[in-house]
């Protein structure tokens, strides 16, 4: 049992996972051979990436160009025009002209999201990679700015409401295999305190791909993905892009990972049929995260207060019980 305060000893059932590596940057060492890879991930297959213009979105198209040569479309808010089309002459230089296409959309719009899928389906007849990658950070405590959370749930869940509800229907009918990649985020799994509606919206994220991954599990008879049509929730860990300081022109901090490493991470894990893609980065470990999510966890089972990892009754506490918890991941004990 995790620990309550007069608990002599923090240690409790922590989930198992490999020792921390060490490595500060992924290592794609064990990628997919591109001659072997997933029947998604595969050439001439269609990609089609919100968010698009920069970031984990940017990286996600250039690495399934070069990596998959797939044909892409790209899509963002119709102010990044410029950014698209520079990304998409680059793109062509991979995969030659009339394999990139570029559609300026805002998600919010069911309207423009209708337009990007006629536009892709008239172009290609198909998708195979559905990425729903855009998405916005802001304020919105949880008594005030009102305006800042409408915007954040429009964008991070709405948005990604507005791309299934459009594509996915097209997608079920197709005769190859698809898959579906929403970007979540660990604030919406383990809810740190300072950014409310933004956690709260990631947090729906991640309850509307569980919904949609199962849902297309038992449209298949309980066997693999709908349709042939797979979900996976990619959540990244702390990764240099605009969201993160990188339009501030600072240089990378030395435990963030590059847009580029996090992507390939994702890559190989969908390919391997993973749902839950929880990336590590420099600072945070293998087995950081899935501690600290069953602390968050153990919250609601042992009826502890609200984010008990910062209470100041507990937070000593939690501190011993990561302490104890990593040094069995260093020995191997760790076991769910």
């Amino acid at each position: 049992m995790l620990p309550t305060p007069t608990s002599p000893r923090s240690r409790g059932p922590s989930p198992g996972r490999p020792a921390l590596s060490g490595s500060a940057s992924f290592s794609p060492s064990g990628a997919l051979d591109p001659a072997d890879t997933h029947p998604v991930l595969h050439p001439g297959r269609v990609a089609v990436i919100t968010g698009a213009a920069s970031g984990i979105g940017a990286a996600a198209a250039r690495l399934l160009a070069s990596l998959h040569h797939m044909k892409i479309a790209l899509a963002d808010l119709p102010s990044t025009l410029p950014a698209l089309e520079a990304l998409a002459a680059e793109l062509e230089e991979i995969v030659g002209e009339g394999n990139v296409l570029v559609v300026p959309t805002d998600v919010r719009v069911v309207s423009e999201v209708e337009r990007l899928r006629e536009r892709v389906y008239e172009a290609w007849s198909e998708v195979g990679v559905l990425m729903n990658n855009a998405g916005v950070n802001g304020g919105g405590k949880s008594w005030d700015g009102l305006d800042a959370w409408h915007d954040v749930f429009a964008v991070n869940l709405f948005g990604v409401v507005n791309v299934q509800q459009v594509f996915v229907p097209a997608m079920l009918h197709q005769e190859n295999p698809a898959m579906v990649i929403n970007t979540g985020s660990k604030q919406g799994i383990t809810n740190p305190p300072g950014n409310t509606a933004y956690n709260a919206s990631k947090a729906a994220v991640k309850s509307l791909t569980e919904g949609l991954a199962h849902q297309l599990r038992e449209r298949n008879g309980g066997h693999g993905g709908g349709g042939g049509v797979t979900a996976h929730l990619f959540v990244p860990g702390w990764t240099f892009t605009g969201l993160t300081g990188q339009h501030d022109g600072g240089e990378k901090p030395p435990g963030a990972w590059t847009a580029e490493e996090t992507v390939r991470y994702m890559l190989e894990h969908v390919a391997k049929g993973d749902f839950y893609v929880l990336c590590p980065d420099g600072d945070t470990g293998p087995e950081i995260d899935p501690l600290r999510i069953m602390w968050a966890a153990a919250d609601v089972a042992q009826g502890r207060p609200a984010l008990s990892r910062w209470h100041r009754d507990y937070k000593a506490l939690f501190e011993e019980y990561m302490r104890e918890g990593q040094a069995l991941a260093q020995e191997g004990g760790l076991r769910l």
